[in-house]
């Protein structure tokens, strides 16, 4: 079981005005106190703003996202002939260099420049929340492995656990490959992140294992990206309870010889209780490091299910 260092922070990008530079349409700013106090410990933070990038200025006439003859614009709230639709797209490729050194990205929610998703898109007067930010979705189309997430959705305790442990995730896959790449690392890699795929869906988890293993007959760099891709889309698939659960009894079929009578009654009653929702995630998960600590086992003590971020960061502990 593995944690990262506080003195490691992993490089993200992030709205500017989430950390409260000021440079909303108003001269404002939306200062997230959870990404600086919290993530902020183990995450470094590129802030970057399209808008002022584009040159709006502060402060600046509001802009939207419209339907126009089926392409999608950004245009001015109040001047039409107001359109910054090409500039906010080229603002995202002009960004490229830095954007591939980043794990993660942090956008702000319902931004005609920075939403990730259900942003206002107006066909005519009527909106529909089923636009993109250009910038962000331009970034995504770039960078499709990215893990990306809106401020407003890290206050969901599985949609935070997910995003950040996908950070972590992204972070050893680059490790990994700058390391050197070859099917002994790729394999290991997958042993050691197996369990949290069955967390995700366990069906989709063992397939993706079947074909890293059939696999080894072609060239491990022709490979690569497509086990990312399936790797990363598994991991945005929400974790279930139950999921969890077959997980955790997965791992304390691990200690059957080891525990006696009570030990193995309590860390039944445990479970059983996290799957009733009487518990949160962590209290199994203490009890089976307990227990692994004192009868220790190689696979699981290099898996990272039972430790997939620090646990400063307390995302187990609402799950």
């Amino acid at each position: 079981m593995v944690g990262t260092s506080a003195t490691e922070k992993i490089l993200v990008g992030v709205s500017s005005c989430l950390i409260g530079e000021k440079v909303r349409f108003d001269g404002g700013h939306k200062q997230n106190r959870y990404l600086l106090d919290t993530l902020g410990q183990y995450f470094g933070f590129r802030p970057f703003c399209p808008e002022m990038a584009i040159g709006l200025g502060v402060p600046r006439e509001t802009i939207r996202l419209v339907d126009l003859d089926g392409r999608t614009q950004a245009v001015g709230n109040k001047n039409a002939d107001l359109n910054v639709t090409d500039a906010l797209i080229q603002s995202a490729h002009d960004q490229h260099d830095w954007h591939q050194q980043i794990y993660g990205y942090i956008v702000k929610k319902d931004s005609p420049s920075c939403g990730m998703e259900r942003v206002r898109l107006y066909q005519g007067d009527l909106p529909q929340r089923i636009g993109v930010g250009l910038y962000t979705e331009t970034m995504m189309r770039n960078f499709p492995q990215l893990p990306v997430e809106e401020e407003g959705r890290l206050g969901d305790p599985v949609l935070r656990e997910s995003f950040v442990k996908r950070v972590f995730i992204y972070k050893r896959w680059r490790d990994m490959v700058e390391g050197g790449l070859d099917w002994a690392a790729l394999t290991d890699f997958h042993a050691r992140h197996k369990l949290i795929l069955y967390s995700h869906d366990q069906d989709l988890g063992r397939k993706l294992g079947r074909e890293l293993s059939a696999a080894h007959d072609h060239p491990v760099a022709d490979y690569a990206q497509v086990y990312l891709s399936q790797l990363m889309a598994i991991l945005k698939i929400y974790a279930k309870r139950s999921n969890h659960v077959n997980v955790l009894e997965h791992i304390r079929g691990y200690l059957k010889r080891d525990l006696d009578k009570s030990d193995k009654q309590e860390l039944t009653e445990t479970i059983e209780k996290y799957r009733l929702g009487l518990l949160p995630l962590i209290v199994p998960i203490t009890l089976l490091r307990h227990h692994f600590r004192k009868n220790p086992n190689d696979y699981i003590e290099r898996s990272y299910y039972m430790q997939p971020h620090p646990d400063e960061l307390m995302l187990l502990n609402s799950l």
